[in-house]
């Protein structure tokens, strides 16, 4: 076991299952023995396989919350989950940057919930790239990646699109390959396939797999080593259970 652990920062929606939001990613943090930090963004009521409401923290409350953190620990990665805009992802950015400018984010673009509740829409396009520059990887289903980029997949924008991020789309809602993630990183693609092992849809998986990057480059991985290992990691969660609530574990 690690004595010095890594310090690293959840700042996403709090679900009161444990699913999603700031819960899962504090569990898969502590899996991956690295010390995990939590602000949250918004408040929610739901169930695993219901959203009925959201509160938003205010963004004024959310900087105050990184600033205290920043000032006390050296963080080394952040994933960044829900945010009502990009005005206030923005923020948050450029409030990590200006403390710690080598941090690395990782964004999971939380726009919609599987019951199509609808969290933030993109209107500010033209700032979009702006602020992915201070992004180190961001990790879209197909359906978020589609309301990010029009066209990223299906008229394979991605062939001439300069995004200064590095992208892993998910593959759960790949039309062709299910279960394959696809790691757009420095011009290449890269597909990280499945393995044989059974599993079942599983409420917050997208949560688990980017809070495992995060833990991963807090660990000093590149970020190709990272969604590789993250993989492993969230079949594992996938395969824990055939409900809708999976258990988190590494060995």
């Amino acid at each position: 076991m690690s004595t010095n652990r890594p310090f690293l920062l959840s700042i996403a929606g709090f679900d009161p299952t444990g699913g999603a939001g700031v819960l899962a990613d504090i569990k898969t943090f502590e899996q991956h023995q690295v010390a995990g930090f939590a602000i949250i963004t918004a408040n929610t009521i739901q169930t695993e396989n219901k959203f009925q409401d959201i509160q938003w923290t205010d963004l004024s409350y959310v900087i105050r919350s990184i600033e205290t953190l920043f000032e006390s620990y050296e963080i080394k990665t952040v994933k960044i989950g829900i945010v009502p805009s990009l005005h206030y992802l923005n923020e948050i950015l450029s409030t990590i940057k200006l403390l710690s400018p080598t941090t690395k984010i990782v964004w999971d673009p939380v726009l919609k919930s599987t019951t199509k509740f609808e969290f933030m829409t993109i209107y500010e396009r033209l700032d979009l790239n702006k602020i992915l520059s201070k992004i180190d990887l961001i990790t879209p289903n197909y359906n978020e990646i589609e309301v990010l980029f029009p066209g990223f997949v299906f008229d394979k924008l991605w062939l001439h699109l300069k995004i200064p991020t590095s992208i892993l789309l998910k593959g759960g809602h790949n039309p062709s390959d299910i279960g394959t993630d696809r790691l757009f990183i420095d011009d290449r693609i890269i597909d990280l396939l499945p393995s044989n092992k059974k599993c079942f849809e599983k409420h917050g998986s997208g949560c688990v797999l980017s809070s495992a990057i995060t833990a991963n480059l807090g660990m000093d991985q590149t970020i190709e080593e990272a969604c590789k290992n993250a993989k492993i990691y969230i079949e594992k969660f996938l395969s824990s259970t055939s409900t809708l609530i999976g258990y988190h574990y590494v060995s």
